[in-house]
């Protein structure tokens, strides 16, 4: 937790204007839109595919299960070291309630291990969801994944940040954060898919388009 605490305050430094983080990251993005990246993730109208993934618990859940009690919304998170994940899942956690009142509930996908799912737990509470996809298998299938780059790769180790410690495999796979709803046909309402990691659906918008519903 020590080590994801000062990863998380190193990269952290984006937010306040450090130059270097910025130019990285705009290179990164571009790379992943050149590429289509997320292109081909399922797109509001069609069926989401089910997912069979350990929960924080290690329990095994499907998501055809999950949603047959009530819509869900689905969010992949790249982890609690990444400060965007972080601020989205602070955001959901603010609106879990509403969430919750408007029939809905929330299910986060990590990749993390050592305690990664366990620390979503933590940030979101009883009231969420959370499935480890585990060498970013269900990602990977639903186009929501991409390799990090060497120029990345190489900055994030000099941070601190050894994404093998991390998701436990040498891959250099990232997945790609993004927000499904899902009615409890499994069609797709709405979808937020972007490469551009700094960039994630807003919970009062997901939970406004659960309401219309």
């Amino acid at each position: 937790m020590q080590q994801t605490t000062r990863i998380y305050e190193e990269l952290q430094r984006y937010a306040h204007g450090d130059a270097a983080w910025t130019g990285m990251y705009d290179r990164f993005v571009a790379r992943l839109a050149a590429l289509e990246a997320g292109n081909s993730a399922p797109r509001p109208g069609t069926t989401f595919p089910d997912l069979h993934l350990p929960d924080h618990l290690g329990r095994y859940r499907s998501l055809a299960e999950i949603r047959a009690a009530s819509p869900v919304v689905l969010s992949f998170v790249r982890g609690t070291w990444c400060p965007f994940c972080r601020a989205e899942l602070a955001d959901w956690s603010d609106h879990l309630a509403a969430l919750r009142a408007a029939g809905g509930q929330l299910v986060v996908v990590v990749g993390e291990i050592s305690g990664g799912a366990d620390r979503v737990h933590a940030a979101l509470g009883e009231e969420a969801i959370v499935l480890c996809d585990v060498d970013h298998g269900a990602a990977l299938d639903l186009g929501l994944a991409h390799h990090v780059g060497t120029e990345l790769l190489r900055r994030y180790l000099d941070a601190g940040l050894n994404l093998t410690d991390v998701y436990g495999t040498d891959s250099g796979i990232l997945p790609i954060p993004a927000t499904f709803l899902l009615d409890q046909t499994a069609m797709v309402r709405e979808a937020f898919v972007d490469p551009d990691f700094r960039v994630r659906a807003r919970a009062e918008t997901m939970v406004e388009a659960l309401r219309q519903l």
